[in-house]
């Protein structure tokens, strides 16, 4: 697949997870994706596979009272790069307004995500974890 349709497959994913369905973008996760979550929060680090990802999710979402409701602002592609730019909205348990930042670099191959560093506002998710 090129950029074009790259670009088409994420943003399909991303318009659906929009609308309150993340399992599209999900899907197009390989299972031994490589994703790498900078900073230094508890969620910070480089998991070798969808499901060590997914379990850190899970752990995330228990700090959470509502649902992550995901507002995409820009996708780019160049190649096999995918460039994501989008916010999330929740509130946490201890009350914090969860209102975060991201930019994720994909690395895509054959149609499936095979890479990803998710670039956010850390000292955020650290707020959410206290």
């Amino acid at each position: 697949m090129g950029a074009a349709e790259n670009k088409k497959a994420i943003r399909d994913a991303f318009e659906a997870w929009s609308r309150g369905d993340g399992r599209p973008f999900f899907a197009l996760v390989a299972d031994d994706v490589n994703w790498t979550v900078t900073g230094r929060t508890p969620i910070s680090g480089t998991y070798t596979s969808k499901k060590d990802f997914r379990n850190v999710l899970k752990s995330m979402s228990e700090h959470l009272a509502t649902e992550l409701k995901i507002v995409l602002h820009d996708i780019i592609a160049e190649g096999d790069k995918v460039a994501v730019q989008f916010e999330s909205h929740a509130t946490g348990k201890n009350g914090l307004a969860y209102d975060q930042r991201y930019c994720w670099m994909l690395r895509m191959a054959d149609g499936r995500v095979r890479e990803v560093i998710a670039y956010l506002d850390t000292e955020l998710v650290s707020r959410l974890f206290a």
